[in-house]
């Protein structure tokens, strides 16, 4: 098919004047819109507008300006079929053999922090994918470019071939444009969905029928097991929040479950408006802290429990300065993670921690009305709502004789919020007197809180730091020296051994459990 004739409209004006020269330079005629046009006219290619070729100006701020019967009839006309050649003669209409468009950024809108609804609807684009389904449909006849990696290609094989385009390449441009349409009305559709409904609408939460686009943003070095294979997929359309806003800036690649506990200590510590740290190992909190710098909070969530730091996931939500790099000297992290950092304590960090994996993330807290999370099953995907709420002292109605004291609401409203991301059940102990509060959730294996007359089992443990205890003669558990203690002897039927098999062990931190149970 020999290219005699082209309409280039695009947003992305990348090699934009490039290509028309080399088009030009081939004989081609050009068609051309708005600023595209202006572009290239001031490189010294001739182009026509548009609005020439129609005989009608753009209108609508440009809402409207190639939805014409002169522009579609010559793009949609078969040239195999001499009715079609004959209506584009009767018509006056020239036809078009190569559509040139990229598409409004609505993907890149939408992804900016605080975007109006207002603002993303203005991106949706009408005339390009209109142009761009028209030619990818006809691609017996004409060819379509999408984007402007395509470009290099395109041009080897015009001037290779004197002009023309190949059958196979036709079709294969075709692919690729109806690829990006349908990215492009995911993306749209995906965010539209997200959206909270306007004042006094109802919008279905779970539709019939749920459809998405993902794009793949990084292959991961396994899955949960070695012998896996893993990816990470980002969103088309949705906002980009939590990992999707990820910038690696150290260390070695990800694994699946890097991801998982990355993504379980990123909405912890968005529960917090304040300086704050997070230690999360295996989905599990084992320290977190507020104070009046993150260094200081990092301090604190590392004494929460110095032993399940290790190898654990780590994250601050203000700049990370040399103070928080102090308080992990000698500590072995899988990832540390900020909004961003000073560039001492990153030097420092890539000095001294050469494993570590380092990232950049967005931490802000405005996240979207409406957010989704889905979890695959076998034959099946689960969705529900993100679990967003906040414990509101205001909400909440005192039943015992003492009011709680502002300080020990402020203390109960920290154990909600690390509460809610420990896995099963949980017990949070805020640290009181430091006001800011800490507290460590059990990341080991087999560690519970047990009352020795009512045998109460907690499986999720969060208590405070600095209350280590010996065992009988003096000596601590050598599977957790700060922490674990030796099983009782009493009543267990199966004996010490079998108890201290089964991690049954007295916890000096909860005296009170037992009085809570009697």
């Amino acid at each position: 098919m020999k290219v005699r004739r082209a309409l280039i409209s695009v947003h992305d004006k990348t090699g934009i004047v490039e290509l028309a020269r080399a088009l030009a330079a081939l004989g081609v005629e050009i068609l051309s819109t708005g600023g595209t046009a202006k572009l290239i006219r001031a490189s010294g290619v001739r182009v026509m507008d548009v609005s020439e070729a129609t005989g009608f100006p753009e209108m609508l701020d440009g809402r409207v300006k190639t939805l014409h019967p002169r522009i579609h009839g010559g793009i949609l006309a078969r040239r195999d079929v001499p009715e079609h050649l004959a209506a584009l003669e009767k018509h006056g209409i020239a036809p078009i053999d190569l559509v040139v468009s990229s598409l409004y950024p609505f993907e890149q809108t939408v992804a900016r922090p605080g975007v109006t609804q207002a603002e993303a609807i203005e991106q949706i684009d009408v005339g390009g994918p209109t142009m761009i389904r028209a030619a990818a449909k006809n691609h017996g006849s004409v060819a379509v470019v999408t984007a402007p990696s395509q470009y290099g290609a395109v041009l080897d094989e015009l001037r290779a071939s004197g002009g023309s385009l190949s059958d196979a390449t036709r079709f294969r441009l075709a692919q690729d444009a109806f690829r990006r349409t349908a990215e492009y009305d995911a993306a749209i559709s995906a965010y539209l969905s997200s959206s909270a409904p306007p004042s006094g609408e109802r919008s279905e939460l779970f539709p019939a029928a749920l459809r998405f686009e993902a794009e793949r943003v990084l292959p991961l070095r396994y899955g949960e097991n070695p012998h896996q294979e893993a990816a990470f997929y980002r969103q088309v359309g949705a906002p980009w929040v939590g990992l999707a806003t990820m910038k690696q800036l150290h260390g070695p690649e990800l694994g699946y479950n890097n991801l998982l506990d990355f993504s379980a200590a990123l909405s912890l510590l968005l529960e917090f408006p304040e300086p704050a740290a997070v230690v999360i190992k295996h989905m599990n909190p084992c320290g977190a802290a507020r104070a009046a710098t993150v260094g200081a909070a990092m301090a604190l969530a590392k004494a929460s429990d110095p032993v399940s730091i290790y190898g654990g996931i780590v994250g601050v939500n203000r700049t990370l300065d040399a103070a928080v790099v102090e308080a992990l000297a000698g500590v072995f992290v899988e990832i540390l993670f900020a909004p961003a950092f000073a560039p001492d304590a990153l030097e420092e960090i890539k000095r001294t921690k050469k494993k570590c994996r380092v990232f950049e993330i967005a931490c802000d807290r405005t996240l979207p009305g409406r957010l989704a999370e889905y979890r695959g099953v076998l034959g099946g995907l689960l969705v529900q709502t993100a679990d967003l709420a906040d414990l509101e002292p205001a909400t909440l109605k005192t039943v015992s004789k003492r009011t709680p004291t502002p300080a020990e609401l402020d203390a109960l409203r920290f154990a909600w919020r690390v509460g809610k991301h420990a896995k099963s059940n949980a017990i949070v102990r805020p640290d009181e007197p430091r006001r800011l509060g800490a507290a460590r959730g059990d990341a080991r294996p087999g560690d519970r809180a047990r009352d020795d007359r009512h045998r109460v089992r907690v499986r999720r443990v969060l208590s405070v730091p600095g209350r280590a205890r010996r065992g009988r003669a003096g000596r601590r558990h050598r599977g957790d020296p700060a922490r674990r203690l030796p099983a009782r002897r009493g009543s267990h039927r199966r004996g010490r051994r079998a108890g201290a098999r089964d991690g049954l062990h007295g916890h000096p931190t909860f005296p009170s459990l037992a009085e809570s149970v009697r």
